[in-house]
This record gives structure tokens, C-alpha cells and sequence, in this order.
């Protein structure tokens, strides 16, 4: 009877100790639940794009700093939506995760898209791999040299765009509502490389897209930047007017930054990667803690550097405040969105 209560007491003062330390004791926990173990990393996509060479590049990042063996899965369908509802519908191990393409996952959730089986504000965030800087660029033959001869010289601006709901062409639409740029928006373009050579053509002078994929024709020297979505223009973009500095010019320059702030809201998103929800709070802090690491590790920032991919790093934490504004708009505000998402303006 004696050794049954010592027994019993021992058991209460580990797990004692246990509570008592938190973190430090949760964490070694998660760490060891790790070690060996294997993590499925979701790619929404086919191999040889964006989402899947950031995942390839970072995924050795990610094994050095858990423990565990990462297996890069892609899952294509839908526009990356397939791979997104698996990430959150995956079982809450913690061993399930994957980057998705939030910008377009809020686009999907916001319009009712079919299948949009997910609440983005819902899932677990690792953390953000890169963001959106949305430019808008324009052909160096197309007759436009700046945004304010754009503005002033009396004419329409022929802006091409992928299909209807895609960030191409809500970018258009929308910049068109907040600043009244006089554009047809031509849309149906496979893909942006597509747009490029119409521009190349003459047969549009314009399109919205990421800074990421616009560089080669800026470098080629087929197209200059003349507007970009960025608070602050740093590098190649210093100079260059910004959305922010043009909402005052506008009619209701309140208006036009409420606009722009569910905008910006919207490309923030960017690449993040996410957990479904309901990971337990230990393993989804050892999981951001390692992307952390990885993300500042010195050699994968030289790899992603050498493979002209940018990084813009953002915590676990200020992903999910940031998928919180992105998708909790004014009735205004959403009314605007999903007209422009399900091609209605």
C-alpha cells in the first residue's frame, strides 16, 4: 500500500513538473516527437514552378532544424485549391503541412468559389515565404512613359489579364475603382508570359502582376514599372510612384485608402505555410520556430537568392492576423471584392 502511494506521488510531482516548466518541457516533447519522423509538405501545384522550388529549396532547411524527413507531395487541381483544402482537412498531428497560395485561397473563400472547402483565417500558420508586390507595368513601345501621362493623356489603357478572378485581373479592376484609371481590362490570357507578348505585339499596353515574375521583361527591356503596390519604394521600385502616395489625389482619398488597405491586405497573404487547424500548441511552436530558422538560415537565403526568388518573412503569428484582415472586410468592402473577383466591374 505504502509503494502504491509513493508510486501514485512520483507520478504527480513528473507531471507536476511537467506543467510547471511549459514551454521548455512542451517543447523537448515536440522535439522528440519529431525526430524521425516524416512531414508532408503539400505543393498546390506541379513540379517546376514557384510554390514548388521554394518548397524543394527550403524543405533541407527544414529537416536540419525538426529532426524529421520532409517529403515534398504536389497536388495539382483547381488552381491550387485542391492541395489547399488537403492541408486543412489533414489530420492535427502537426505532420501535415504545405504552402498555399493565399492570396488566390481568399479570392476562392470570399467569392463562394466551389470546393473552397476552408476558412483561411482557420489554418495553423508556419509562417510567410514571400509576398506579392503587386507593379504595373507597361509596354516601353506602348506610348506610356509614367502613371501621370497615363492619367492625363485623354486616352483609354488597354491592361491584359488572366481569367476572370485571377490576381491579374482583380489587380486591374480594382486599381481602376480605387484611382479611376479609364482601362478596358482584357482578360482570358493563359498565363502572364501570354499578356507579355501581346504587350510585345502592341495589341495591349499593360498588365498587373508580382515584381517576382515581371523582372525578366523589365530586364529584357520590354517593359517599365510605372505604378507599384509597396508603402515604402526601395530598390528597383525607389523613385517609382506608389499606390499609397497617389490616394490622396483621388476624389475621396478616405474611400481610396480603405480601398487600398484590403488591397494590400489581400497580397500580404502572398506564399504562406500552414498546418490544418488544431495542432497542438507544442508542435506548432517547434514547427515555427524551425521555419524561422530556416528562413534566416544564411545558406538558404543564398540558394533562394541565386535562384532570383525573394523573401519576405513573416512569423506564424502575424500570418494569422494578417489572413484575419484579408478576409474579415466591411459588407462595402466585400461587395467590391467579390464583384471584382467574379468579374461584375
Amino acid at each position: 500500500m505504502r509503494r502504491q502511494f509513493l508510486k501514485g506521488m512520483a507520478a504527480t510531482l513528473v507531471a507536476g513538473a511537467t506543467w510547471s516548466l511549459g514551454g521548455v518541457a512542451m517543447a523537448q516533447d515536440a522535439a522528440e516527437f519529431y525526430k524521425g519522423n516524416v512531414i508532408k509538405w503539400i505543393v498546390p501545384y506541379k513540379p517546376g514552378g514557384g510554390y514548388d522550388e521554394y518548397s524543394r529549396v527550403l524543405a533541407p532547411y527544414m529537416e536540419k532544424y525538426t529532426g524529421a524527413r520532409v517529403d515534398i507531395v504536389n497536388m495539382p487541381g483547381s488552381g491550387g485549391m485542391k492541395g489547399a483544402v488537403e492541408i486543412f482537412n489533414s489530420p492535427a498531428d502537426g505532420l501535415t503541412i504545405g504552402i498555399i497560395n493565399g492570396s488566390a485561397m481568399v479570392t476562392n473563400q470570399l467569392a463562394g468559389i466551389e470546393g473552397a472547402n476552408y476558412r483561411v483565417s482557420q489554418y495553423n500558420y508556419i509562417g510567410r515565404i514571400v509576398a506579392d508586390q503587386r507593379v504595373l507595368v507597361v509596354g516601353t513601345n506602348s506610348g506610356i512613359d509614367s502613371y501621370e501621362t497615363m492619367m492625363s493623356d485623354g486616352k483609354t489603357v488597354v491592361i491584359g489579364a488572366t481569367g476572370l478572378g485571377g490576381s491579374t485581373y482583380v489587380d486591374a479592376v480594382i486599381a481602376d475603382e480605387a484611382f479611376g484609371i479609364d482601362a478596358k481590362v482584357v482578360h482570358g490570357f493563359d498565363s502572364s508570359g501570354d499578356i507579355r507578348t501581346a504587350i510585345l505585339r502592341g495589341d495591349l499596353q499593360a498588365m498587373w502582376g508580382s515584381l517576382g515574375s515581371a523582372l525578366q521583361a523589365i530586364e529584357d527591356g520590354e517593359t517599365k514599372i510605372i505604378l507599384h503596390g509597396e508603402r515604402e519604394g526601395k530598390g528597383m521600385l525607389e523613385g517609382i510612384p506608389s499606390i499609397w502616395d497617389r490616394a490622396a489625389e483621388t476624389d475621396d482619398p478616405a474611400k481610396t485608402t480603405e480601398i487600398l488597405e484590403a488591397w494590400d491586405a489581400l497580397s500580404a497573404v502572398g506564399r504562406p505555410v500552414a498546418a490544418p487547424p488544431g495542432v497542438a500548441e507544442d508542435r506548432l511552436a517547434f514547427l515555427r520556430d524551425a521555419f524561422e530558422k530556416s528562413m534566416t538560415d544564411p545558406d538558404f537565403v543564398k540558394e533562394a537568392m541565386d535562384s532570383k526568388r525573394e523573401l519576405s518573412f513573416a512569423s506564424g503569428a502575424q500570418m494569422g492576423k494578417i489572413a484575419k484582415s484579408a478576409t474579415e472586410l466591411t459588407p462595402e468592402l466585400n461587395a467590391l471584392f467579390v464583384a471584382a473577383i467574379k468579374g461584375e466591374i
